[in-house]
């Protein structure tokens, strides 16, 4: 159901349940989070993508599996551990996103759509209440008045709605998703991961209200003193592209 692989700096992880157009249930979240956490831990990562196989990028948590006990519902941990991931991460969306889907793809730092796609989230028509965490990262990445359309009434959005309300950083044809998929990893790649790594945690706990100030000033001074600092200078002064380590 999740295959990984890491081919470089950059890790894969595709959603691999097709004919159920990816959902997740607890086996697959708990495979997924164990994932992330290897990943997590490799230092000569530089960036991560998430996407899916088949028409749907992921058609969110398996209801089947989670309506017994919704009180350990295992999809806001995964998603809180998605957006909490050191390096940036892209979700390659293949194809439409529904229910937890859409908030596994509002846990990812960049987005790119095919055209076709579109999402909705659907409790308000189950009768469910959506987990405060998720309905926080929709209003973080598409504004108020768009995450009350897409809860209280499950309204469907479509490719060019999802670009202009920055859901969508980028929505291309099917056939250029991968192409467009790499040249944006290629330049996160090519950045200081110290400094990006940084900036990401930085703007996170910004954005969610939980910034540690102490912590964020630890990270610049990290920064400045890193070998990364002194190649980003010295490629400016020889006019060349920086080779930078992480170091």
């Amino acid at each position: 159901m999740i295959e990984s692989v890491v081919e470089g700096p950059v890790a894969r992880i595709t959603l691999a349940r097709p004919e159920r157009h990816n959902a997740l249930d607890r086996e697959a979240m708990a495979a997924l989070t164990a994932e992330l956490d290897r990943l997590a831990a490799l230092p000569e990562l530089r960036a991560l993508v998430l996407t899916g196989t088949g028409r749907s990028f992921c058609s969110g948590a398996a209801l089947d599996g989670l309506a017994a006990d919704w009180t350990r519902n295992p999809l806001t941990a995964l998603c809180d551990r998605l957006e909490a991931f050191p390096r940036p991460t892209v979700c390659a969306l293949n194809g439409g996103a529904y229910g937890g889907g859409v908030e596994l793809a509002l846990a990812c730092d960049f987005r790119i759509g095919v055209e076709g796609m579109r999402l909705f989230v659907p409790p308000a028509k189950l009768g469910i209440h959506y987990e405060p965490a998720g309905i926080s990262r929709a209003l973080r990445v598409m504004g108020q008045q768009a995450t009350r359309r897409l809860f209280l009434l499950a309204e469907t959005f479509g490719d060019t709605a999802l670009r202009d309300l920055g859901f969508l950083d980028h929505l291309v044809a099917p056939e250029a998703l991968g192409p467009r998929v790499e040249a944006l990893v290629e330049e996160i790649a090519a950045l200081a991961p110290l400094a990006v790594s940084g900036m990401k945690r930085t703007i996170t706990e910004l954005a969610t209200g939980t910034l540690d100030a102490e912590a964020a000033r630890g990270r610049i001074a990290a920064c400045f003193a890193s070998a990364d600092h002194a190649e980003g200078l010295a490629a400016m002064r020889d006019k060349r592209t920086p080779r930078f380590t992480g170091a």
